[in-house]
């Protein structure tokens, strides 16, 4: 999904700086994916929590009953969340940055906002 989602946004940029692109057609291209980028990232955060609640629980119950034959399985849920924690924060900046170029795309179609109020 990350090679995807670069690649992606590559070619929206690219897009962008071409003024032969339709934009109107870009538009609603570019609405759609970020409705399927979206549903990725809401299915991420779920599981990403999902990990980090077992990764407490494990820690939980290591501490209260002193169960160190549960501290590999401890340890393999950590060693799993922290890259998917890497990859959730990509999904969100990334939607983030799509989110900016849906508002460019916007202003080439339809001439507006011309004030740039999102400072």
């Amino acid at each position: 999904m990350t090679k995807y989602l670069t690649a992606y946004r590559q070619y929206i940029l690219k897009c962008l700086e071409d003024d032969g692109t339709d934009f109107e057609r870009l538009l609603d291209y570019h609405r759609e994916h970020i409705r399927f980028f979206m549903h990725e990232r809401f299915i991420h955060l779920i599981v990403m929590v999902l990990f980090a609640l077992a990764t407490v629980a494990c820690f939980l119950v290591i501490a209260v009953s002193e169960k160190i034959i549960l501290i590999p399985l401890a340890a393999t849920l950590m060693c799993l969340l922290i890259p998917y924690i890497k990859h959730y924060y990509f999904l969100e900046n990334t939607v983030q940055l799509l989110y900016k170029d849906y508002e460019r795309i916007y202003e080439k179609v339809y001439g507006w906002p011309s004030t740039d109020w999102r400072q």
